[in-house]
């Protein structure tokens, strides 16, 4: 019988898994690998940017992250991240940090897939998947406007265009809809 090892255990668990230190790839499994379309090769020494729909939101999730992991030592979120054909899906991320202090110097980080439960159907602008990102944790306007540093008013603003561009008539079929359900 082979003998099961942490290395073994890291290659072969059923979710991405990244080793990072400074929000560069160190290591990573092939689970990352094929959810994402990369060679493993590939995504070595890479910065996360990478994975991200724009260098925009890899900044501004890295805002998000640092804030967070400093008093939390985790961060969690779902969000839409890009394969590398350039498709866009639903991911839920948590990571963990070996020192708060420094939230991006060195940490392990998990990536699932929910594409299978979550589509993006239509093509989201930024601001339009950071709060798509937001509502569907259930906040509320101004809950999501601390979030994302914006007035509860802006928020609303961009709920109604996702309200639009998934043409649904109120906020729970909107969420529905974000949800895949």
């Amino acid at each position: 019988m082979p003998e099961l090892d942490y290395q073994t255990a890291f290659h072969l668990t059923p979710v991405g898994l990244v080793l990072s230190l400074d929000r560069i790839i160190e290591d990573c499994n092939e689970q990352i690998c094929a959810m994402f379309g990369f060679e493993r090769d590939a995504l070595i020494g890479k910065s996360f940017q990478v994975l991200y729909p724009s260098p925009d939101e890899f900044a501004r999730i890295g805002e998000r992250i640092a804030a967070h992991i400093s008093t939390q030592g985790t961060y969690s979120d779902d969000r839409i991240m890009k394969r590398r054909g350039g498709e866009l899906f639903w991911c839920h991320v948590t990571g963990r940090v070996l020192d708060r202090a420094a939230p991006h110097a060195a940490g392990v980080w998990t990536f699932e897939d929910l594409s299978a439960t979550r589509r993006v159907a239509i093509e989201p602008t930024r601001r339009e998947r950071e709060i798509a990102a937001q509502l569907v944790t259930g906040k509320i306007s101004k809950q999501i406007g601390r979030v994302l540093d914006i007035s509860p008013r802006t928020v609303d603003i961009y709920r109604a265009r996702l309200m639009r561009k998934y043409d649904t008539g109120n906020g729970t079929e909107l969420l529905q809809r974000l949800l895949g359900t």
